[in-house]
């Protein structure tokens, strides 16, 4: 449909999820700066040897941004773990588990938070509320709340903040205020060309959901950008209820890649793989990305690159991010569906329930 046609846009956007992904720069620096001044717990306190990040979902994926984030800074392992229960390593009070969700209300992140009780963790929580902030305070474990009615996958700058000014607090990286506010600076400058009100023609976010329509599509990341790739999957997903995959770079270069033949009727018209690049990716990451690029290129594959803004990773990261949000807004709006509903996922969550 017509991405220029702002009335229309606005009546099949029901909830308003465009003011979701336009207050994203704001969101996350409030978020940080909520997470820096919380006095939930004390630094002194805590000593751990490695920490796991129970979420799922929306909650999940801004542990991921930060595990990969984090990664060249924090002398312990985060893993993030996305089930029930917890592995069984974590036992003892080196092991933090911080446990994630939007609603409070996420099965899976409560068994895991009762499994860390259990097993003698340091437990905190993130969440707006529900039962997980309620089991919290009832049982004097560090939580920190924070207040949005939205959709789960659009409070990632607070999924992420939180936790990034948690990793700061508790000593394990250097503070991170003027990464997060470079990271602010580049996705406003870059919004200034995403909105609705630039037209298709100057707007690089509408122009290549006019690429996705009608195809299977797959995002391919590196290091930092892995998760990238996983977030801009999930939003075609749920935004756009389109399919879509993601792959990680290097090792979709021992698998994916051979996958390029067959089926040739399909590849070809039927498919768009996007492969993210950035200044701050690892220079033989970067090769890879332009042969990986080139091979699917020759064998039919409609491809293109999506290019990080911003002096750095963590604005590569989040203006990656911030495109993509734009990028499944508009593809949405051109499938001619609202952003905002995930009925498939709200019935089987339904049905979940009547298994009890």
């Amino acid at each position: 449909m017509e991405l220029d046609n702002l009335e229309r846009i606005q009546q099949l956007d029901t909830l308003n999820m465009l003011a979701e992904i336009d207050g994203l720069p704001d969101q996350l620096m409030r978020a940080y700066e909520m997470g820096m001044t919380s006095e939930v717990f004390k630094t002194s306190e805590v000593s751990v040897s490695r920490v796991i990040i129970a979420g799922m979902g929306g909650s999940a994926i801004g542990a991921d941004l930060l595990a990969a984030y984090v990664a060249d800074l924090c002398p312990v392992p985060v893993i993030v773990h996305r089930d029930y229960g917890l592995p069984s390593f974590a036992r003892g009070e080196g092991t933090l588990v911080i446990c994630s969700s939007h609603s409070g209300n996420t099965e899976e992140t409560l068994d895991s938070f009762a499994a860390a009780r259990r097993s003698g963790c340091r437990v905190m929580a993130v969440c707006t509320g529900g039962e997980l902030a309620a089991l919290a305070k009832k049982e004097n474990v560090p939580f920190i709340t924070f207040e949005h009615k939205g959709q789960p996958r659009a409070a990632v700058g607070f999924s992420f903040g939180i936790l990034l000014a948690i990793f700061v607090k508790l000593g394990l990286i250097p503070n991170q205020a003027d990464e997060v506010r470079s990271a602010v600076e580049a996705m406003k400058e870059s919004q200034q060309h995403l909105t609705p009100s630039v037209e298709t023609v100057r707007n690089p976010a509408k122009r290549y959901a006019g690429q996705l329509m009608g195809r299977w599509v797959t995002i391919f990341g590196a290091g930092r950008l892995a998760p990238v790739a996983r977030r801009m999957k999930g939003q075609i997903n749920e935004l756009a209820k389109a399919v879509a995959n993601f792959e990680f770079l290097p090792e979709a270069d021992h698998n994916a890649l051979a996958g390029t033949l067959h089926p040739a009727e399909v590849i070809q018209p039927h498919t768009m793989n996007l492969f993210l690049r950035a200044p701050s990716d690892h220079p033989r990451n970067r090769l890879r990305v332009d042969l990986t690029k080139q091979a699917f290129m020759l064998e039919g594959g409609n491809t293109d690159f999506l290019d990080a803004r911003g002096e750095h990773p963590l604005a590569h990261m989040w203006t990656l991010i911030l495109f993509g949000d734009y990028m499944a807004y508009y593809l949405a709006i051109s499938y001619n569906v609202d952003p905002t509903p995930v009925d498939a996922l709200v019935h089987f969550k339904n049905a979940l329930k009547e298994k009890k």
